[in-house]
């Protein structure tokens, strides 16, 4: 199954929201790599395997099941999650993109790739993952917004 979708991070129009930097949200996407607890409250552990500039290898832990990842970064630009085939676990990813088509109109895509099909059988499936990824991509802007307001992604990158 692959879909995408894009949270709008800047609104000029609402005054309510709080306007985050590129280098907030950035910074904030950076942290849910590498400290994902953050952001996946029903995750057990996250074990650093390597970390460089540009990669983060990790392994997941949600009770038994173990999942191991890799974690590519594009610096201010893209947040690229891979997952091998694994036991049960298929290949999969998830690209998340910061776009910005006007200056400080910020963007976040996400796009999907579950490895699973798109067939009739898995309808019912499929449209509760979007549904679930959606949502928890909702939450970790939420988090980063919450995260920039308490002044702990103002660091210099």
């Amino acid at each position: 199954m692959q879909f995408q979708h894009l949270i709008e991070i800047n609104d000029p129009l609402n005054p309510l929201i709080d306007t985050l930097t590129r280098d907030q949200l950035w910074r904030g996407l950076v942290l849910r790599a590498e400290t994902p607890k953050l952001f996946i409250p029903w995750l057990d552990e996250c074990k650093l395997l390597s970390r460089t500039e540009d990669a983060i290898s990790r392994t997941l832990r949600y009770g038994e099941l173990l999942v191991h990842d890799q974690v590519n970064l594009t610096p201010l630009q893209q947040v690229h999650y891979d997952v091998p085939a694994q036991k049960d676990i298929p290949a999969s990813s998830l690209l998340i993109t910061i776009e910005e088509p006007n200056p400080g109109a910020l963007f976040v895509r996400f796009e999907y790739d579950t490895g699973t099909s798109d067939d009739d059988m898995d309808a019912f499936y499929n449209e509760f993952r979007r549904s679930a990824y959606q949502e928890a991509d909702i939450d970790t802007i939420r988090i980063i917004r919450q995260l920039a307001e308490e002044g702990r992604l103002d660091l210099p990158v």
